[in-house]
């Protein structure tokens, strides 16, 4: 190829050559290189001022030096030098909203009127871009950390009562070495449940790694002076509890955690995605989804490396992690409130309303909750217990709780067929045919309730077992309805033997014509 440059080895072994007295014409015919070409370099040897055997004593450098001069030197572009110097203040405008790089371009242009067209300044602003985003790779030790982030996407279950779409934020959390990854949905992001999740997680793992890395979360730090923490006090209980340190992220540097970033994401593609066609309604059934997608993708074998996360998690660092602590870090608030006239008392941090016996109307109660229970105290007596819910101005009520007339009122509103049905079932299968009869016998079924009710009175009145009896006779006759078994229940007719009818026959006698007498 014209003008190509032979290599240094060349270059030496010409000086070589040179050193054993070979002619030019015969280094040219040895190594296979134009006299001519052979002649140039053998010139710039010349202009060097150095003997044969000098240039053979240094190195490649300075023979490069040497030998590569340019003839035309290169004419250096102030355009560059001046374009590299705002380089730095003027890239990150480009993350602001509404800034394009044709604008930075034409303030640029405007400032230097010689300076690059639109085309070499996008040129030179992506090279400078792309050694801005170097990025640095870590060398992670088993058990050392756990790095904790919120997903920036949220799951959602369907609240059966209401029908209410409920978001919860998502938890990830992930061993940088060996990949080993826990997700969790919350009710919300408070710090309560921050912290139950990581008990839940530190259990999953069976063990404790040394330090629990997360981001500034206002959960987790009090007071970030960048290069200096100050924790929340809840926090520090709970790292104490565990035994483990406490580590967090400089400000707006998501990089300092990687590990768990690119988790995330990948939550999003192998759990979120699983779940998108999954309807779920409640928070437990979700998690549980939420499980049984991770167990899968934690058994994935690596792309590039071998082996799987969970087989590298329980081979090279389970072992490596410090024991549970015998109980799990339990947070317990306390608060205060009166029982209101519709016999519930509300607490203050879900805006949600528990029952409590209607007795107690009136009276000053202590809660104490969890995040999972709520217990409801007079003094030192318990008169409540309930599952915690976080439905903002929702009510959770029992019904051993309420008045008589609140309870018959309340039945009244889950009247249906099946509900009647399901009763007569636990009676009988004669039972059941009599609620069959009376739900048919109104044009509009809802008209025959009233005497579904009687019926199951009566069965409570008279008991199951004779009330199923007196169905027994009801239904030999015509008519079925609630003033008939009444009648049989009170008359004690269903205590009576029931006898078989007889049909009638015609007695067979020798008057009596067969069928032949009529051929």
């Amino acid at each position: 190829m014209a003008n190509k440059s032979i290599t240094m080895v060349q270059i030496r072994r010409i000086l070589q050559l040179l050193s054993a007295g070979s002619s030019k014409l015969g280094i040219s015919k040895e190594m296979l290189i134009h006299r001519k070409t052979v002649e140039n370099y053998i010139s710039k040897l010349d202009t060097s001022g150095k003997t044969v055997e000098e240039l053979l004593q240094l190195d490649d450098k300075s023979l490069r030096d040497i030998f590569y001069k340019a003839i035309n030197p290169v004419i250096e572009d102030k355009r560059y030098e001046t374009l590299k110097n705002i380089l730095p203040d003027i890239a990150p405008d480009l993350k602001k909203h509404g800034v394009t790089r044709k604008l930075l371009w034409e303030e640029y242009k405007e400032a230097n009127p010689d300076g690059y067209g639109y085309t070499q300044f996008c040129e030179h602003f992506s090279k400078y871009q792309v050694r801005n985003k170097a990025v640095m790779y870590f060398s992670h030790q088993p058990g050392e950390y756990l790095q904790v982030d919120l997903a920036g996407k949220q799951l959602n279950y369907v609240d059966k009562k209401t029908g209410e779409i409920i978001r919860c934020p998502v938890l990830v959390c992930t061993l940088p070495f060996s990949k080993y990854t826990y997700a969790e949905a919350l009710a919300s992001s408070c710090q309560e449940n921050i912290f139950a999740a990581l008990n839940r997680c530190l259990e999953y793992l069976g063990g404790v790694p040394k330090n629990i890395l997360s981001d500034n979360m206002k959960q987790y730090v009090k007071k970030n002076m960048r290069y200096e923490f100050t924790f929340q006090e809840l926090a520090s209980q709970w790292s104490v509890h565990y035994n483990t340190n406490l580590d967090a992220t400089r400000p707006a540097k998501p990089k300092d955690k990687p590990t768990v970033e690119n988790h995330v994401y990948i939550t999003y593609l192998r759990v979120y995605s699983r779940l998108r066609k999954q309807e779920v309604y409640s928070l437990e059934e979700l998690n549980y989804n939420i499980e049984k997608s991770l167990i899968e993708h934690n058994k994935t074998p690596f792309q590039k490396l071998p082996d799987s996360r969970t087989i590298c998690f329980t081979e090279h660092e389970k072992d490596l992690l410090k024991p549970l602590p015998v109980e799990p870090f339990l947070i317990k608030h306390k608060t205060a409130s009166k029982v209101h006239m519709n016999y519930h008392v509300v607490l203050g941090e879900d805006k949600h309303q528990y029952s409590v016996p209607f007795q107690y109307i009136g009276q000053q109660t202590q809660i104490i909750y969890d995040q999972i229970n709520v217990e409801i105290f007079i003094g030192m007596e318990r008169i409540a217990a309930h599952k915690r819910s976080y439905r903002r101005n929702g009510y959770t009520t029992l019904a051993e709780h309420m008045p008589e007339s609140h309870l018959r009122y309340n039945e009244t509103r889950g009247w249906d067929e099946d509900y009647f049905l399901k009763v007569a079932s636990k009676i009988g299968p004669n039972a059941k045919e009599v609620f069959k009869c009376v739900l048919a016998s109104k044009d509009f079924i809802e008209q025959s309730y009233k005497a579904c009710i009687g019926l199951k009175r009566l069965a409570d009145t008279y008991k199951n077992e004779r009330f199923e009896a007196a169905c027994q006779r009801a239904l030999r006759g015509i008519k079925i309805n609630y003033g008939v078994i009444k009648n049989i229940l009170e008359k004690n007719l269903d205590k009576q033997e029931i006898q078989e009818l007889t049909l009638f026959r015609v007695p067979d006698h020798q008057n009596i014509r067969g069928a032949s007498a009529y051929n």
